[in-house]
Parts: C-alpha cells; sequence; structure tokens
C-alpha cells in the first residue's frame, strides 16, 4: 500500500487526520488541579447543542445544503441539520441557516461562517412555471461590505438552484426588485444562474468572449481537520469538451494561497470521457501510482464524480484507471459501476 500512502502524502495530505489533544485530559495530561480556560462563545453554543443532540448533521430535523463561507474565505456547500419548524417552507430555513449570527448560527460547523449580513430576513415564492426563486429581503439585506458582494449572489444562487424545479433566482429588497445590488451595483437585468460560476478564478491572459467556464471540486481541511469539497469555477478557452476541460483543471490543481488541496497528481492524464448507452459517461484516467489491489482514496474519485456531474447535467459516472478491473475506493465503493452525484455533501461535525 506503499503507492496509496505516496498519492495521500503529495495531493490529499492530512486531509482525513483529526488531531488529537492529550495534555490535562488523563493519567499523563499533567496537573488535574490545573485551571482550564473556558471555550470561546461559539464553540460553547456548539458544545450545547451536542448535548442536546443537535450537533449530529443531518440526522435530526431537516437536512439540508446551503453554501457558506470558509475559513479562507471560499464557498463550500456544507449539509445540515436543523429543526424542522411547523409551517415553515425548508427554502426559507435554508436561507436563513445564511444569516449570520442568525437563529442557525449554533448548528453552523467551526470554521465556517453564513454570508448574508445579520438582521436579513426572508421571504421566498418560487414561480414553478418558470422554475424561478423570487426571494424578498428586508432592508438589512443592504448592509454588507462591497468586497462580499459577488459572494453573496453566488451562494444565494448555488443553494438555491440546488433544491428541485429552481434554475434561477431573482432578487428583492423591500418590496421593489433589484435591478442592480444595494452596495457595489452589480447589474441584476436577468435572473440568476449557475453559470455565474462560484469562487470564480480567471487567468490574467483570459479572454471573456474565448473561454467557457468550467466547475471542478477541490478539498479543503476544516479546523477540526474534516474534508470537505470546495467548488471553484474556471474559464477554460472555448470549443472544448467541458467535462475533458474540467477534469484537465481538476488534475492542474488549486491555485496557491487559496487554502485548497490537491486531489489528483500532476502524473494523472484524462485518457477518454465516453458516453454510454444508458446515458452515464465512463471516465479513462491515466495515473501509474496505482495497481490492481490498491484501494484509491476516495477524496480522488469523489471528486473526479462530483465534477463531471457538475459539468454534464449530473449524469451518472463511471471510472477506469490503467489497466484495472475494479476501482475501489477506500470507501468500499466500486467506481467501475455508475456512481451518481451525492444528494448532499459535506456533513461537516459541529
Amino acid at each position: 500500500m506503499t503507492r496509496k500512502r505516496n498519492i495521500r502524502g503529495i495531493s490529499a495530505a492530512g486531509l482525513l487526520a483529526v488531531p488529537i489533544i492529550m495534555s490535562g485530559c488523563g493519567p499523563f495530561g499533567g496537573k488535574e488541579s490545573e485551571a482550564i480556560d473556558p471555550p470561546p462563545a461559539q464553540v460553547e453554543s456548539q458544545m450545547l447543542n451536542a448535548v442536546s443532540g443537535k450537533s449530529v448533521q443531518g440526522q435530526i430535523g431537516l437536512q439540508t445544503t446551503v453554501y457558506l463561507s470558509d475559513q479562507k474565505g471560499m464557498l463550500a456547500p456544507v449539509t445540515l441539520g436543523i429543526p424542522k419548524e411547523e409551517g415553515k417552507d425548508p427554502i426559507v430555513g435554508a436561507l436563513e441557516v445564511m444569516v449570520d449570527g442568525g437563529a442557525y448560527a449554533g448548528y453552523i460547523p467551526v470554521g465556517f461562517r453564513g454570508v448574508l449580513p445579520a438582521g436579513t430576513q426572508v421571504n421566498v415564492t418560487v414561480d414553478k412555471e418558470n422554475k424561478m426563486a423570487v426571494v424578498e429581503f428586508n432592508q438589512s439585506f443592504g448592509e454588507y461590505k462591497a468586497q462580499d458582494e459577488r459572494k453573496i449572489l453566488e451562494a444565494l444562487t448555488w443553494t438555491l438552484t440546488g433544491h428541485e424545479g429552481i434554475d434561477k433566482v431573482q432578487l428583492w429588497m423591500e418590496g421593489a426588485k433589484l435591478n442592480e445590488m444595494p452596495v457595489n451595483r452589480t447589474p441584476l437585468d436577468r435572473p440568476l444562474a449557475r453559470t455565474m460560476g462560484i469562487n470564480l478564478q480567471k487567468a490574467d491572459d483570459t479572454q471573456y468572449s474565448q473561454s467557457s467556464p468550467v466547475t471542478v471540486y477541490f478539498s479543503g481541511l476544516s479546523p477540526a481537520g474534516i474534508q470537505y469539497y470546495v467548488p471553484v469555477t474556471r474559464l477554460v478557452a472555448s470549443g472544448q469538451d467541458s467535462v475533458t476541460a474540467a477534469l484537465n483543471e481538476l488534475i492542474r490543481g488549486p491555485q496557491h494561497g487559496d487554502g485548497l488541496e490537491h486531489v489528483m497528481t500532476s502524473e494523472t492524464s484524462v485518457a477518454a470521457v465516453d458516453k454510454n448507452e444508458d446515458g452515464s459517461l465512463t471516465v479513462s484516467l491515466n495515473e501509474s501510482m496505482f495497481e490492481q489491489g490498491d484501494e484509491i482514496p476516495s477524496e480522488m474519485l469523489q471528486a473526479v464524480v462530483l465534477t463531471v456531474a457538475e459539468n454534464s447535467n449530473n449524469v451518472k459516472v463511471k471510472i477506469q484507471m490503467n489497466d484495472l478491473t475494479e476501482v475501489k475506493g477506500d470507501d468500499g465503493r466500486n467506481y467501475n459501476e455508475p456512481v451518481s452525484r451525492p444528494e448532499h455533501i459535506n456533513e461537516i461535525p459541529i
């Protein structure tokens, strides 16, 4: 299994490592009489939630996925288990999770925060015929920093379009349709959609008129040592197959300084992307690091599934690698068989 350990060291080092704090908590931890500093207020709140059973994400109340800002300022989908309130629209509940310091702050994992300004109130109406969510905010929605404007638009759009039957988003505030954002004046002359991208990265020599967006999934690491996936939109030269282009960006890896981890090595290459009769896609990869019988890191395989699904209207994905008869992840799954994009990702304990 030396080869498997090598790729973890190169492309996903420490993704599953959980810090173990030993001092002061056992017979070898020093003097038991030493004073212990109280935890910060947010952590204390989360500890209390844990005692009441609120900390088990996705296992209590309503399971919802929202886009939150991580400690590096990147937006990531986070699946939470929040209390289900009688008569409350689940979509409204999802957006309320995104309010900074709001009612659901104690359910948000350490290292993440909501991007909507404190005090923001929301109301949502879904235009089913046009598959559009119409979201109305109170005046507090306009109390954000200019540099956060695009992040707010991306988080709202990707959270809402994650719900079945919603492809577009329209924003209102205090009874009036917004034609531009209230702070930095981003135009809102058309409904928002996922085509706007998320965590957008543009090379200095990129020409918008000759580029197309693709979205790839890299890995992040929470303060508690929990691995999670982060979508990043990049602009690539137009005219390419979007899935192949996205996979090549995945191999290329994250930008320096954005706090993300490689999920592949630079030695990986895309041999082919083929459409099957059942509508699924087969992604054939070359990576000499793996041999027959090796378990392949699931971070790598899941990143491929998420990336392909995001750029192909959520088709199922089969993965082939080298001449291996079976591509088995360390999660026990056989990726030679069609794999669907998970309904919920990044269930991060608080």
